[in-house]
């Protein structure tokens, strides 16, 4: 093997190294990127699903206090809006469906909220339940903690679910990191070995050439060098003892 198809082996290999260890990085990376944006589009949207119909269900809370009291106008109004925040809402987690007993979730705040709303859904002001608190509390309030009980744990799953996505996300980028530590502590080896051989098999094997050719030029000692690596060197070895015959004649 010549020296130059040597010396380009040594660095093929070490660029082969950190090629691997820089596609695997950017391979881990790219997992990550997938699951945040994952975690964002299943698990938060939930989330914020699950507190805006929380929102929703408060503001109904008030309309309907506010009913009990005889402002009409105010508690429809805000009857109207919040119920309208909290289907939408409820769509958004209907659709974003995507862990093991999320479902269970959805229809059971699906049910619960049809009986919560049947219970104001006809006018309350101005008719046997105006002021009637008794009824209030005894009905429409145990209603409401129900349904917001029922988002609540809909809120907790997802939260559970993205803290559990997130400790593994960070579990995978300290894997992601591990490539490039292993490229370096192995350039490093590989360099402090390289560097080894090219003094073992080139710079040593040179200076023990103009050694030779010194001594020679100066006390006419007879060249004795041997290298036999099969390489430039070898050959240039060859040629010195030539010329040196040669000039002797």
């Amino acid at each position: 093997m010549g020296l130059r198809l040597k010396i380009l082996l040594g660095f093929l290999i070490l660029a082969a190294m950190l090629l691997v260890a820089g596609a695997w990085s950017i391979y881990e990376l790219s997992n990550i990127g997938i699951s945040v944006q994952n975690l964002l589009d299943e698990n938060y949207k939930s989330v914020d699903a699950a507190k805006s119909m929380t929102e929703a269900l408060e503001r109904e809370d008030s309309a309907i206090l506010l009913l009990l009291l005889g402002k009409r106008k105010e508690g429809r109004e805000i009857l109207r809006s919040a119920d309208d925040l909290f289907e939408r809402a409820f769509e958004t987690a209907r659709n974003n469906v995507t862990i093991p007993g999320e479902q269970e979730y959805v229809d059971a705040i699906r049910k619960n909220y049809n009986t919560y709303k049947g219970l104001w859904a006809e006018n309350i002001a101005g008719t046997v339940r105006e002021g009637d608190l008794k009824w209030y509390f005894r009905d429409v309030h145990l209603s409401f903690l129900t349904v917001k009980g029922t988002v609540k744990k809909l809120m907790d799953l997802n939260d559970r679910t993205m803290y559990k996505t997130a400790s593994n996300l960070e579990g995978r980028a300290h894997r992601a990191t591990m490539p490039g530590i292993i490229a370096i502590v192995s350039a490093f080896i590989f360099a402090v070995i390289f560097s080894f051989l090219i003094n073992l098999l080139v710079v040593s094997p040179i200076i023990r050439v103009t050694s030779g050719i010194q001594e020679y030029l100066e006390t006419g000692k007879p060249f004795d060098v041997k290298i036999e690596t099969g390489d430039e060197l070898s050959h240039l070895v060859t040629s010195v003892e030539g010329l040196i015959e040669r000039s002797k004649r």
